[in-house]
């Protein structure tokens, strides 16, 4: 609450002007583009961040695919992540995230700018229908974002990765971007009695192409993924110890 606080004192002239604009553009999401929308939420999350004291620190940006049509597996640590992510990537993308989520103000409206998909997890057909909905949209060539652990983890440690959540990609053939995020637990955190500046790391691995994978290798897509993610995050928390 603290860091929420900050951002909105540093950004006291921008706030009333840039919410009025976000919940304008959530209600008209058909009178922009899908680029006009991210560059707006990304300029919004842009002026948050520098407010509220908090750096992405962006690593393999170059393993963001050149076409589009492709999808990020992150580990999740924190409401935080979905903002950091925007900063950290240039290229838009939206979002496949539980229903509950889409009732938070601000991911509200950020959720309806993107365009973003809310799963009912307790309703199979409506998790089958976003299923071969998104699959339809990331085939057209938009990008999703998807949190494989259904939940939020905070640290390094991580929940089991669910292998449904890989359907899309299997259904679309498109590649699998795994996203080692780390710190983002600590940005809303109690920072008693000063607020410290909170570094965020955002790290792209190596797409995966599943096309090229023997079939027996994607059945179990989840768990290699969640390895690779486990390995940056581990190298990310040393990096972090030794600086």
């Amino acid at each position: 609450m603290k860091r929420i606080l900050l951002m909105v004192f540093r950004n006291l002239w921008f706030v009333p002007w840039a919410w009025c604009k976000l919940c304008y553009r959530a209600s008209h999401t058909d009178k922009y583009t899908e680029e006009e929308q991210y560059s707006f939420i990304r300029w919004v999350d842009l002026h948050a961040n520098k407010g509220g004291n908090v750096k992405i620190d962006v690593h393999g940006s170059e393993n963001i695919p050149a076409e589009n049509g492709f999808m990020f597996f992150p580990n999740h640590q924190g409401l935080y992540d979905v903002l950091a992510m925007i900063e950290a990537c240039p290229r838009p993308f939206s979002v496949v995230a539980k229903k509950e989520v889409g009732n938070i103000p601000f991911l509200k409206q950020v959720f309806s700018c993107l365009k973003a998909f809310l799963l009912d997890r307790e309703d199979v057909r409506q998790a089958m229908k976003v299923i071969i909905d998104v699959s339809k949209e990331v085939e057209k060539g938009r990008n999703y974002l998807i949190f494989p652990e259904g939940t939020r983890t905070p640290g390094d440690d991580m929940l089991e990765f669910k292998e449904g959540s890989f359907k899309i990609a299997e259904k679309s053939g498109c590649l699998i971007i795994p996203v080692a995020i780390t710190n983002t637990e600590n940005v809303f955190e109690n920072h008693i009695p000063f607020i410290k500046a909170s570094t965020v790391i955002i790290e792209f691995g190596d797409p995966i192409d599943l096309n090229a994978m023997p079939k027996e290798e994607r059945r179990h897509i989840g768990s290699q993924v969640q390895g690779i993610i486990g390995g940056m995050l581990k190298e990310n928390s040393l990096a972090n110890v030794e600086s």
